[in-house]
């Protein structure tokens, strides 16, 4: 197919130098002509070969000439999904398209586009916008291009990941694998997700409703003494397009990778009116603490086939409900042991808090991406911990703030809690 390709490729490329020779013959270099791209993108040695011959064809004095040969090998490249292009650890991030100004904003410089070194250079009389970077080779991060100062999705790249605010295009380097286990696959038996339901706090507590929507395993109604996963911004974590939890917990208990788990996922949006009120519950909001351990954990244990034992009931959360995670752990390990934080949004008082207490039976994996995420503090955290002498498994990935770094490490933080 490739050869096909490649002999049709020439075909057009000699249509084109029989017509550009007809009609600008005075015109063109020699030495221009003799520029023609590879239909593939693999035939380029090194990244310096691939800007070598964007610089060449976009020096290309007959407009017409360098357009068409400049379109051709950007639809190869869009073909073979190699925008941004990306050689080992090398990438060159490409926009083309008439504007004033382009710049990467991302994971890579914290969603700012005005720090230095994150603007784009046009190509010669191209209108090609270009950026060479060099990242880790396993790297898997979020990013949006800057037109003009307007924030768009990468045209050229197919591949997105969505956040709580909608897509962002996605930059996978070459060593970065896709967690198949948040797919959903038709070979596998299914859990159950409930409708919405509703628990109102007594005053003591929030004194307002929750939402939360529980998953049962395959066969539930046939097992007993389950245990449980509360997982804070659950509408999130169980969005198939976010953090797609019920698929891993589908795959991996289909796999006999882990037993059958329960998993209530609450909802911090106010069911009234859709506010959030996610930063006063995660804050180390002690009313927040209790009303799960107190409220909504009698709720689930006297409606579902449950294990009541804080050995087997696990609280999960990312960035400030990382936060959170570890502070039901101080607060509440009498109704909570398995403590799962992902890129946690720690202050100094939970960490000082944890130097300073006494050891509690907790088990816990923590895990943060090591590009603009919250590695500092949960490096220190880390620490505190293995000192202490907790049971912690702890993980960095090469990623940023994103649900495409949390959703890729759910199996692990299951697998730790519930191995079958």
């Amino acid at each position: 197919m490739k050869k096909i390709k490649f002999f049709m490729f020439i075909i057009i490329m000699l249509i084109g130098g029989i017509i550009l020779n007809t009609s600008c013959q005075n015109d063109v270099n020699p030495e221009e002509k003799s520029i023609i791209p590879s239909p593939d993108y693999k035939n380029f040695n090194t990244m310096a070969d691939f800007n070598a011959v964007l610089d060449k064809m976009a020096s290309i004095n007959d407009s017409l000439d360098r357009e068409t040969r400049l379109k051709i090998l950007w639809d190869s490249l869009k073909e073979n999904r190699q925008i941004p292009f990306i050689f080992d650890d090398s990438v060159t991030f490409l926009y083309r398209g008439s504007a004033n100004s382009v710049a990467w904003a991302g994971d890579f410089n914290g969603w700012d586009p005005a720090t230095n070194g994150w603007q784009g250079q046009k190509i010669s009389q191209s209108n090609i916008w270009r950026l060479s970077k060099s990242l880790p080779l396993d790297a898997r991060l979020d990013y949006k291009i800057v037109v003009n100062n307007n924030w768009m999705l990468d045209p050229s790249n197919p591949n997105q990941q969505y956040s709580g605010f909608g897509p962002n295009s996605e930059l996978q380097m070459p060593s970065w694998a896709f967690p198949d286990e948040t797919n959903a696959h038709s070979d596998v038996n299914k859990g159950i997700l409930s409708d919405n339901k509703l628990i109102s706090s007594n005053s003591e507590n929030l004194n307002y409703d929750v939402r939360y929507k529980v998953y049962t395993p395959y066969n539930y109604a046939q097992l007993s003494s389950l245990p449980v996963i509360y997982v804070t911004d659950g509408h999130e974590y169980a969005d198939s397009r976010l953090g797609a939890m019920i698929n891993v917990l589908d795959n991996l208990i289909h796999d006999n990778t882990i037993e059958p788990v329960i998993a209530v996922f609450i909802d911090p949006r106010n069911p009234v009116n859709g506010n959030n009120r996610r930063m006063t519950e995660y804050r180390a909001n002690i009313r927040f603490a209790n009303f799960v351990a107190d409220e909504l954990v009698e709720a689930i244990d006297s409606a579902y086939n449950t294990s009541h034992e804080p050995s087997r009931r696990a609280i999960l959360g990312t960035s400030l409900g990382g936060w959170n995670s570890a502070y039901f752990g101080l607060a509440r390990s009498d109704k909570f042991n398995l403590i799962g934080i992902h890129s946690p949004a720690f202050d100094n008082e939970i960490i000082a808090n944890y130097s300073s207490s006494p050891l509690l039976p907790l088990k816990v994996f923590m895990s943060t991406g090591t590009i603009h995420d919250t590695q500092i503090k949960a490096r220190t955290m880390r620490d505190v911990m293995q000192s202490k002498g907790y049971q912690i498994l702890y993980k960095e990935v090469n990623e940023g703030h994103s649900w495409g770094n949390w959703r890729a490490l759910i199996d692990e933080t299951l697998i730790l809690f519930f191995e079958k």
